[in-house]
């Protein structure tokens, strides 16, 4: 029997395994990659008897590779929060998928452990940008105002570190920054002891300042866009810094479109967070989009397709919430 954690390479899903693995501990073998990377089970040969376990990532978008290795004999077992379509009816199937707005997948795997290690799934819903979510998740463990902010600031930087066009633009593949969370059952004594941290910290700091240096275009009332250029700081800050455009105008959408080596656009985009609503649709209309109603993204968009996209991005949320 072989065991195989299938995850995304973002705080939910390396937040979501470090959980389960906490609560059961197993050597497996890890199949991860950069956050967008999410056709994850392409990668999976399985065969009777085996068990897999595949952490925030689209059913949807991983069907067919499902279906054939719950066809070999595989045991899977699945927990997500993105868009899922029908859920395949076979005893050799587990499922625990939820995709409501305020939900994530470490939030889910907390439900199934009872709480066990709850820090480590509020972190993961702060780095998701669930921030009301995640106050909620830790009312029970009275932590202070200092505390949460300590969290979040974790949950953050995992999240930050998922974000490139590949795993040379990151500072850890996540795969290696799973191995260095994997011995604190504590996320606290991670945050104190770990090199990884201040790390990433720091370089999550350097780029929101460059960052922030850009303008932000308007693209109607309830609609604004930033341009990114193409440079691997750009790729790693575009979701957390989408993230902060979003709480600090909670009623409008936005867009961060970096620009990649053939001229083309890596995209990100937040849903207002008055209505997580509509970022999915949106990107699910264009070749390599998808994602969840509040936040999606698209991997490659073609230069001449970026009017068609910004027209229809500022349709989507032409009125201010």
């Amino acid at each position: 029997m072989r065991y195989i954690d299938v995850f995304n390479g973002d705080a939910d899903g390396i937040c979501a395994l470090h959980q389960l693995r906490l609560a059961d501990p197993r050597e497996s073998e890890l199949v991860t990659g950069v956050k967008r990377d999410i056709a994850l089970l392409k990668r999976v040969e399985a065969d009777r008897g085996d068990r897999v376990t595949v952490l925030d990532i689209s059913l949807d978008a991983n069907r067919h590779d499902l279906l054939r290795l719950l066809a070999n004999g595989a045991r899977i077992r699945y927990f997500d929060h993105h868009f899922a379509g029908p859920v395949p009816d076979s005893t050799h199937f587990e499922g625990h998928i939820d995709t409501r707005s305020e939900v994530c997948t470490s939030l889910l795997v907390n439900d199934y452990l009872e709480g066990r290690y709850l820090p480590w799934a509020v972190a993961a819903a702060f780095g998701d940008n669930l921030h009301d979510s995640a106050r909620h998740a830790a009312a029970p463990l009275n932590l202070s105002e200092d505390q949460l902010q300590a969290l979040r600031s974790l949950g953050e930087c995992i999240n930050y570190n998922g974000y490139g066009a590949a795993v040379d633009d990151l500072f850890y593949a996540p795969d290696d920054l799973y191995r260095a969370v994997r011995p604190y059952a504590d996320p606290f004594t991670f945050i104190a002891e770990s090199e990884a941290y201040p790390k990433l910290r720091d370089g999550m700091a350097g780029d929101l300042e460059q960052a922030r240096s850009l303008p932000v275009e308007e693209k109607g009332p309830g609609a604004a866009a930033v341009f990114l250029p193409d440079a691997s700081w750009a790729r790693r800050v575009s979701g957390v810094y989408a993230n902060e455009l979003a709480r600090a105008n909670r009623g409008r959408a936005h867009a961060l479109l970096t620009g990649l080596a053939d001229g083309a656009y890596l995209i990100s985009v937040r849903a207002p967070l008055n209505n997580r609503a509509g970022a999915g649709e949106l990107c699910q209309r264009f070749p390599t989009g998808g994602g969840r109603e509040a936040a999606a993204g698209i991997n490659h968009l073609p230069a001449d397709q970026l009017d068609v996209f910004i027209d229809a991005f500022r349709h989507q949320y032409q009125d201010p919430v």
